[in-house]
Parts: structure tokens; C-alpha cells; sequence
């Protein structure tokens, strides 16, 4: 099929987070293929929505949105029509499922899911939580942790706690270092702990790639253990062991995103609570210590 590209609209009434998760799961299936996004955030007024007609108008392509004003989705769904473009309400389908199932109808609530509440001041308090239980600080704090993220220097810790806080998880991160000692609150840690490792050569490229960033790019690199090959894949190996010795999971990120990282932390917690559960309160002698998704390093 000959390369195409095509202009996306997304528009939406509040922040637009949910139709460019929907864009971006959906287009991650096309390959070679160029999508022009559009996106048209808080969309409340007629006024508003003239100016995403006139983008539309000057460059015509499919439309996503959800919008909760009927006058708005109406004059939208009319200049589709006009124009001969695609035009679809992400959300409609699946609130006539659940109006179905729950046998009660739908608030028309505009950013229903934004609203100030406690989920939302759970997740900054999270926020807050990471900012500063981050690379080892606060170590006190792991007590307060829902879980705790544990491994080397650049193995994408960072990244995924503060994605864990975006849904209210209270997540510390402790770096392994070689030739030093973890902090002692993680002997008898009251939380689910995850290390994360990855492949010799990804952390590697990744490593060097901060240095650049630093300006340290002239370091040589068989004087640096830090970017040498056999220091790093010993650095890694020792950081195994050592998960393996506490009993704690292990993922390995080589090839996943911080979505999916974070998706399976959750389920390792999901876990380790079942089984507190079921063991009356208290962590099993000996749980198991897979790498999850692991290659060779």
C-alpha cells in the first residue's frame, strides 16, 4: 500500500487526554503511514468550535472527539458531513454499554473524569511522594511507599514512579549501586519491592546518551565503569543477584514502554498483596524472584 498521510482531528472539551490515548494506541498498529494530529483541547463554545471548523475546513481529515454539548456535537457531525469526512464520538459506544448494563442514563458531564476530588489530591500527594523519595532520597519515608522500585543507575526508575503517581501510587525509588549498601528500611520493607534491569548494551547507549547530555562526552571509555562494557554487565548481574537474594521480582525494561512497565508493576502488587492475603497478613518465605519479559544481557 503507497504511503499516505492523513490529517487527524481530535477534539475534545477538556484536556484531550483521552482521545490521544486512543489516537496513540490505535496508529502504533500502521505502519508507514504519516498522521498529521490536530488537536483542539476545551472546546466549550460555539465560538470556540468556529475555529475547529475553520482547521477542518482548511485541511480535511477524520475526526475523533468527545464532546458532552449537543448543539456542539451537532454543528461538528454537520460540517463532517458537508465536507465528506469521518466523524465519530470515541465515547458513545461504550456509555450505551454501560447505560445498558447499569439500566440508568449517562450525566451530561463535561471533564467528568478531572473533577477535584480525592483521587485527584491522592495523586498529587503521590506526586509530591516521588518528588521526594527519588534516587534514594528520604529513605525513611519507604515505609509510607505503596511500593518501591530498586535497581541500576538509568534503568528507567524515575520515569515509572512518576507515572505510578499519576495513578495515586506512592512509589520510592532506590538506586543499586555497586559497592554500596541499600538502605535498611528495604530489609523488612512493609511494601511491594520491583527491580528493574535491562540489557548490557541498551543501558550502555542510554548511559553514554547522559553523558552527552552532561558534557562528559570526552570520558574515555575504558576508563569509565560506568560506560564499560564488562563493569556494566557485572554491575547488572550483581543487581540480579541481589533481587533474587531478598526474593524480589524483576523486570526487565529492554523492550518495554514506561505504560507497560508501570502496567506490570501494578500487577506484581496486585500480587504480593494477594498472597499477604492469604498468608494472613504475612510475605511468603520464599516469592517468586522472575524476570518478567527478560533477554539476555
Amino acid at each position: 500500500m503507497p504511503h499516505r498521510t492523513v490529517n487527524l482531528h481530535l477534539v475534545s472539551d477538556s484536556t484531550g487526554e483521552t482521545l490521544n490515548s486512543i489516537a496513540r494506541a490505535t496508529l502504533a498498529r500502521f505502519e508507514d503511514h504519516h498522521v498529521v494530529h490536530h488537536r483542539w483541547s476545551l472546546i466549550r463554545s460555539r465560538l470556540q468550535l468556529d475555529r475547529v471548523l475553520e482547521g477542518l475546513d482548511h485541511e480535511p481529515g477524520p475526526v475523533l472527539f468527545t464532546l458532552v454539548d449537543k448543539s456542539l456535537r451537532l454543528a461538528l457531525e454537520e460540517a463532517c458531513m458537508r465536507l465528506g469526512v469521518p466523524c465519530l464520538s470515541v465515547l458513545d459506544q461504550v456509555v450505551d454499554l454501560l447505560q445498558g448494563q447499569l439500566g440508568a442514563r449517562a450525566r451530561e458531564k463535561r471533564a467528568a473524569q478531572h473533577v477535584m476530588d480525592a483521587d485527584y489530591f491522592r495523586r498529587i500527594d503521590a506526586m509530591h511522594y516521588v518528588l521526594a523519595h527519588d534516587d534514594g532520597q528520604g529513605a525513611a519515608g519507604i515505609h509510607e511507599a505503596d511500593v518501591c522500585l530498586v535497581g541500576v543507575s538509568r534503568s528507567s526508575k524515575t520515569p515509572t514512579c512518576f507515572y505510578l503517581a499519576n495513578r495515586g501510587i506512592k512509589a520510592a525509588n532506590v538506586p543499586i549501586v555497586p559497592n554500596s549498601e541499600l538502605p535498611p528500611e528495604l530489609a523488612d520493607s512493609p511494601c511491594p519491592v520491583v527491580g528493574l534491569t535491562i540489557e548490557t548494551k541498551a543501558l550502555i547507549e542510554i548511559r553514554r546518551h547522559r553523558l552527552r547530555l552532561i558534557g562528559a562526552d570526552g570520558v574515555r571509555q575504558d576508563t569509565n565503569d560506568y560506560i564499560d562494557h564488562d563493569s556494566v554487565k557485572a554491575e547488572i548481574l550483581a543487581a540480579r543477584r541481589l533481587c533474587n537474594q531478598h526474593g524480589w521480582p524483576v523486570i526487565d525494561v529492554t523492550r518495554r514502554s514506561i505504560e507497560e512497565t508501570a502496567a506490570t508493576v501494578l500487577q506484581l502488587m496486585d500480587a504480593w498483596h494477594a498472597r499477604r492475603g492469604a498468608a494472613g497478613g504475612h510475605a511468603p518465605a520464599d516469592p517468586a524472584a522472575v524476570v518478567l519479559g527478560g533477554g539476555a544481557a
